[in-house]
């Protein structure tokens, strides 16, 4: 398979309760899927953690193409400079993709590290399971807020 752009081999993923295949009201796209919705459900620090998980998500797919890609001639691996994007993300800004300076260049133009690779899954992997653990604690604490506000005086 190939895949010469990010997000060329993934197809937009749907939500079960949605009955069609459009994406929700307020959706970005970032790759061709969707990145973040522009509606602030519960608060700026649950926002937060929200587009941080979607910047998080944008990587996996990222790393994906260029594991898919391996093999591909010429093709250049693509990543996001995640800190300055989470900094532009807390704006509203969509990430910008770039080529990773300093990687060898195999003789087929490729330039795709395999362990290079593995290592953003794994540091990817361990930033999802906090930000979804930040996300469970923030909305439990919501959650017993509101139970109080019905068992309240």
């Amino acid at each position: 398979m190939f895949c010469r752009e990010p997000g060329s081999c993934l197809s937009y993923p749907t939500n079960p309760m949605r009955t069609n295949a459009t994406p929700p009201f307020g959706a970005r796209f970032a790759f061709g899927v969707p990145f973040a919705l522009t509606v602030h459900v519960i608060d700026r620090v649950t926002n937060q953690i929200e587009h941080y998980m979607d910047l998080l998500s944008t990587r996996q797919k990222l790393v994906a193409s260029n594991i898919a890609n391996a093999d591909t001639p010429g093709y250049k691996t693509k990543d996001i400079s995640f800190q300055f994007e989470f900094i532009s993300l807390a704006q509203d800004a969509q990430p910008n993709v770039v080529e990773p300076q300093d990687l060898v260049v195999k003789s087929d133009g490729n330039n795709v590290n395999m362990d290079r690779e593995a290592r953003l899954l794994s540091e990817n992997a361990l930033r999802f399971n906090v930000a979804t653990n930040l996300m469970k604690s923030q909305l439990k604490t919501i959650n017993n807020a509101i139970q109080e506000g019905k068992t309240g005086p």
